[in-house]
This record gives structure tokens, C-alpha cells and sequence, in this order.
């Protein structure tokens, strides 16, 4: 095996000789030598294709983990995750992830600051410590704070706060910006949020404009998110424990009367200062405050149905025998259990019910008489397929009274015109109402000459040209006296 400086001296001596043996001389080996090394240089072999990894099985896991964690998840924490997938290659998982974590870089978003106007955008959000529900609200401009603690994140607890923030702000901003969070939103149709009908009759009643945040996107709302994290660590922690959120609701306006009074960081301003300048901009409050709807609980029976003013509605079947909230949100009622949203209709009058068919694992269909053949000359007839039993169907409603027989008959006759001839006949003559053998023969023997109906065309619009028109008397014989 000649080494890479000696076949370079090979081609150089051959390049300037022109004869493998006069190259061979030169180079102290044989002219045979020689030619396998010009020809291994003219036709170079094909490029070796890349071995196969154990981790290529794994790779779209691997992906999905670190796109999950934004990065920061180690290959120590993923080897248990491919092991139960089925890797049994070694511990050495650290070049895939490395990999996988170069390409997540290089496809991850850039962010721009955003630079909030004054009066345009309050942020909301909800957060838990222990039993304890917070909620929060910081205008993105002054970064004036309000938090308040709750039992429940239901959307009457929601509004009700949302109405105590605007009241101690003294105004009302222009979008009130939420997370995606169920007790404020409708629907999702296509990515945009629809929101809940009681959110739409509140923000209506005050004048702003609902809005929410991007799906699994804590980075779109990091203001309140921060918010979120501050109330829990120094107010929750540094001021707690409060065994119940009426405890914690005295505390918390003290709480944030001393941060809205400190320097923002962030702002290099107080936000009480803030907010004075900011409250010309905000638009005026009502004079009353809407009525929320109040919680009932009913439970659900074995028909997975909640009564409301005589009227049932459904909720999914793993609910029979519980307890749930029901809710009256406008012209809805939302069913909740444990805080979530488990169900939403429409109000439907008394003695009314509303389904839905989800919560029945399928929509719903009128009853249907299966079609179970006993005889020999039943099941050759079912078996031709769907056309056959819709022309069985339709040949029992007209009342065809030597149907076993007929039904026998027209079995025989794909033994002669085949099976799709037979079909397409049944077809013609279940269009045409006409349910006999002898029909359905005829047909057949027709062949290709039957006629195929077809649907009526537009009408025909022809433009008559304008003929003129005279009067009666000019027709006269002789002049009128």
C-alpha cells in the first residue's frame, strides 16, 4: 500500500513521462503499480456513505425534549428517556444532544424590546402557592402592580378583581392583555382565541379590548410573569404563611402600595408617579359595576347532564355522581370542576336539553335496523356491497312482496353479466324505484343503450332585438272623420 507522498510522486512521474513504465523506473516500483494508481486518480471511488448512529432512531425525541426545555436539558436526563424508548447503545449520548441543541440555536426566535404606551396595556395572570390562588395585574407602561388572593380561578373571581384593579387605578386601559387561561376564553379556532361570552359582556361593559397571549409562550407576558414570581417571593414568603386568601387580602394592598412607591429598576421611576401621568389616558370608569354570575352546584347524573331552570345539559361521562359549579356567563353556562372548565352551552329554555356529542364519544344518529341475512340467496345478495343493501331497503319501503325471491333472482344474474355490470344495474334501477328481477334484467340487456339522466341545465338567455311598435291608426284604409 503505497502512501500518500509516493502517490503523489507516482502521478507527478507519469504526468511528465507519459508511460507507466518510464514512471515505474523513476519511482522504484512496477508499471503495474503505476496503473492502478492513475486509474484509482481518474476514476475516484464513491464517497462513503455515513454509518448509521444507534441515536438516528431517537433523534426526533431528542428534538422534542430540548425544544420542550428551550434548550437547557442535559444529556444525563435524556439517556433514561431513550432507554425506555428502546436505545441500547451506550451512555455516550452527549454528541446527538449537542447536535440537537446546535440546531435548536441556530432556529430559536430574536427578541426586540417592547415599548409599551401609556394607557394602552394592562397584563393579567393568575399564579399558585400552596392552596393559596394569586392574581395579577401590572399596567406595561407605569408598572403600577395590583395582586389579590382568591379560592378559586373562576372568571367571576377573574372579573371581580379585574374591576377592583381599575377602580384603584381610577381608569380603564385600552387592552387588557391575558393568558390563555380557560375561565376567560371561548374557543380557539385556528390559533385565535374567542373569547368567553362573560368576558365579552364585561369588557364591553368597562370599553376595552380583550386580548391573549400566544399558546405555551410565558416570554409574550414576562412582565406579569415576573410579577408572578415577586408576589410569591416576597410577599407569600416574605410576609406568610396566611392560612386563608382573606388573611392574605389584608396584607397584599399594603404590599403593593410599598413596591408602587419604591424606584422601578427597570423604569427608573415610581410607578405611583407613573400612573398619575398615566391615568389622563386611561378612559373614564362606569358608573356601576356589572353583575357577575353566581356559582350553584349540582351533580351529575347517570345520563351525564346537569339540571339548570329545568333544563339539562351534558358534561363528559368521567363526572357521573360528582359534584360540579355551574356558572351562568351571559347567554352561556359554563360547568366547572375543580377549577377548570369541564363544559359550555348556550341557555336553552325549560324542559329544553343541550348536548354535546363529545361528551358521548360520538354525534348522534337516528336508530338503524342492521342487516343480518339468514339465507344462502340473502347472503350472495349482501355481499354485492352497499349498493345492494340500499336497494333492499328501498325495495322493502315500496312494499315489494316477492322480495326473497326477486332478491335470489338478481343474485343469479352476476353469474352472467358480472359484478359490476350487476352494481351499476342495481344502482340505475334503485334510482328509478324499480325493485324487480325483471327490472333490473332489462337493464342489463340494455347495455350501454340506457339513458343517463342528467341534472337540468341554466336557462337559455337570448337577447331579441327591439322591433318598433306603431299605433292602430296607421293601418287605416281610409282617413278617420
Amino acid at each position: 500500500m503505497k502512501s500518500a507522498r509516493e502517490q503523489l510522486n507516482i502521478l507527478n512521474a507519469y504526468a511528465e513521462l507519459g508511460s507507466y513504465r518510464a514512471a515505474a523506473a523513476l519511482c522504484g516500483t512496477t508499471h503495474k503499480t503505476v496503473r492502478r494508481v492513475v486509474e484509482r486518480r481518474q476514476s475516484p471511488s464513491p464517497p462513503r456513505s455515513p454509518r448509521p448512529k444507534k441515536t438516528d432512531p431517537f433523534v426526533a425525541l431528542i428534538a422534542a425534549k430540548v425544544r420542550a426545555t428551550d434548550g437547557r436539558i442535559s444529556a444525563k436526563r435524556l439517556l433514561p428517556l431513550c432507554r425506555a424508548e428502546g436505545y441500547s447503545g451506550s451512555a455516550r449520548l452527549r454528541r446527538a444532544v449537542a447536535e440537537a441543541k446546535a440546531v435548536h440555536r441556530r432556529a430559536r426566535r430574536t427578541y426586540r424590546p417592547w415599548v409599551p404606551a401609556p394607557g394602552e396595556h394592562l397584563i393579567i395572570d393568575w399564579g399558585e402557592e400552596g392552596a393559596l390562588k394569586v392574581f395579577c395585574a401590572v399596567f406595561a407602561w407605569s408598572r403600577w402592580r395590583f395582586v389579590r388572593f382568591a379560592r378559586r380561578m373562576d372568571q367571576p373571581t377573574t372579573l371581580r378583581l379585574l374591576a377592583e384593579c381599575f377602580e384603584l387605578a381610577g381608569g380603564v386601559p385600552a387592552v387588557v392583555l391575558a393568558d390563555r387561561m380557560g375561565c376567560l376564553k371561548g374557543g380557539v379556532v385556528a390559533n385565535v382565541v374567542v373569547p368567553a361570552p362573560g368576558y365579552v359582556a364585561f369588557a364591553a361593559h368597562y370599553g376595552f379590548r380583550p386580548d391573549f397571549c400566544e399558546a405555551a409562550d410565558p416570554e409574550s407576558k414576562g412582565t406579569v410573569e415576573h410579577l408572578v414570581g415577586y408576589a410569591k417571593a416576597d410577599l407569600v414568603v416574605g410576609c406568610g404563611p396566611f392560612p386563608t386568601p382573606e388573611v392574605a387580602n389584608e396584607a397584599a394592598p399594603g404590599w403593593c402600595t410599598e413596591v408602587n412607591g419604591r424606584l422601578h429598576s427597570e423604569i427608573a421611576a415610581v410607578p405611583d408617579q407613573r400612573l398619575a401621568t398615566e391615568r389622563r389616558l386611561l378612559r373614564p370608569l362606569p358608573s356601576l359595576r356589572p353583575v357577575l354570575g353566581a356559582v350553584q352546584v349540582r351533580k351529575v347524573d347517570s345520563l351525564r347532564t346537569v339540571r339548570y331552570a329545568s333544563a339539562r345539559y351534558s358534561v363528559p361521562g368521567e363526572y357521573i355522581g360528582r359534584r360540579v359549579e355551574v356558572v351562568l356567563a351571559g347567554v352561556e353556562l359554563s360547568v366547572r370542576h375543580g377549577g377548570a372548565e369541564i363544559a359550555r352551552h348556550r341557555l336553552v329554555g325549560p324542559g329544553e336539553v343541550s348536548l354535546v356529542d363529545a361528551h358521548y364519544g360520538r354525534p348522534a344518529r337516528p336508530p338503524v335496523r342492521a342487516v343480518r341475512p339468514r339465507t344462502p340467496a340473502e347472503v350472495a345478495f349482501i355481499s354485492l356491497g352497499p349498493v345492494a343493501v340500499a336497494f333492499l331497503r328501498g325495495a322493502a319501503a315500496a312494499g315489494a312482496t316477492r322480495l326473497p325471491v326477486e332478491l335470489e333472482q338478481i343474485a343469479d344474474l352476476a353469474r352472467a353479466h358480472g359484478r359490476d355490470a350487476l352494481l351499476a344495474a342495481l344502482e340505475r334501477a334503485l334510482a328509478f324505484g324499480r325493485f324487480r328481477a325483471a327490472d333490473v334484467r332489462s337493464i342489463l340487456a340494455a347495455g350501454v343503450g340506457v339513458a343517463r339522466p342528467a341534472a337540468p341545465g341554466e336557462r337559455l338567455a337570448i337577447e331579441l332585438p327591439a322591433v318598433p311598435v306603431r299605433s292602430l291608426a296607421a293601418y287605416a284604409t281610409e282617413p278617420l272623420r
